[in-house]
C-alpha cells in the first residue's frame, strides 16, 4: 500500500516552468476541482537551490509526502529559487495557483526550513493578509516585519544544537513579534539537541500539518 501511495504521489507532482519568476512543483494528488482546496507552500533551504526541480523533493513536504506521510487534503506547491527568497516572487507563484486552481483563499499556509524559514517569515511579513498560518523551521526573520508577523499565527521551531543557523535567530524574531504585540499568536519551540539537519524530521510528523490546517484566515482580510 505504501508503494502505491508513493507512485500516485510522484505521478501527480507536475513541474510548472516559465509561468512565474520561480519554477515550481505542484502536487495535485488530493486536488478536487469541484471544491475549494487548501494550499500549502513549501520553501526550501539553500542546499536545494538551483534549476533542477527534482531537488526540491530531497527534503521537506514533498519528500515526506512521497515517503507515505499522510497530510490533510490540499494542493502542495514547492517553488525553487537559485538565489534566496523574494517575497514578491513567492506571491507570483501564489497568484498563479489561485488563478488556475480552485483554491480556498482563506486556507493558504506557508512553511519553510533554513533559508526557507527566513523566506517564510519574509513572505508572511510582507503579505500577512494572504496567509492563514505559517511554520518556520531553523531559520529567522527580518525584524522590520515584526508588527505584521504579529497578525498571523506562527509556529517557529529550532534545534538547540544548530551550528549552521543558531537558535538565537528564531528567538530574536519571536521576541520582536511578542514585543510588537504580546497577544500575537506566535509560539516558539526549541528542540533539545536538535541540529540543523535533524529537525527535518518535523515534516514527517502530523504536528505541523494539524496545527497549520486548524487555522483559517481572518475573513476581514482582503486577498
Amino acid at each position: 500500500m505504501l508503494l502505491l501511495v508513493v507512485q500516485v504521489s510522484h505521478a501527480q507532482q507536475q513541474a510548472v516552468k516559465g509561468r512565474t519568476s520561480y519554477n515550481f512543483l505542484i502536487d495535485t494528488e488530493q486536488y478536487d476541482k469541484e471544491k475549494k482546496n487548501p494550499l500549502l507552500i513549501f520553501l526550501h533551504g539553500k542546499s536545494l537551490s538551483g534549476h533542477d526541480l527534482d531537488r526540491v523533493k530531497r527534503y521537506g513536504v514533498l519528500y515526506a509526502k512521497n515517503r507515505g506521510v499522510s497530510m490533510p487534503a490540499s494542493i502542495v506547491v514547492a517553488p525553487q529559487t537559485s538565489n534566496g527568497w523574494d517575497p514578491d516572487k513567492v506571491k507570483e507563484v501564489l497568484t498563479y495557483v489561485v488563478d488556475n486552481y480552485n483554491v480556498d483563499k482563506d486556507r493558504v499556509y506557508v512553511c519553510g526550513m533554513s533559508m526557507g524559514g527566513y523566506g517564510t517569515m519574509d513572505f508572511v511579513g510582507r503579505y500577512p493578509e494572504l496567509v492563514a498560518a505559517a511554520v518556520a523551521i531553523c531559520g529567522g526573520g527580518s525584524l522590520k516585519y515584526a508588527e505584521s508577523l504579529a497578525t498571523v499565527p506562527l509556529w517557529i521551531q529550532h534545534g538547540s544544537a544548530d551550528r549552521a543557523v543558531p537558535a538565537s535567530e528564531s528567538k530574536k524574531i519571536y521576541q520582536a513579534i511578542k514585543k510588537a504585540n504580546p497577544d500575537a499568536k506566535a509560539k516558539l519551540t526549541i528542540i533539545p539537541g536538535g541540529t540543523h539537519g535533524s529537525v527535518e524530521r518535523l515534516f514527517h510528523r502530523d504536528d505541523i500539518y494539524e496545527w497549520l490546517f486548524a487555522h483559517t484566515r481572518n475573513s476581514s482580510r482582503v486577498f
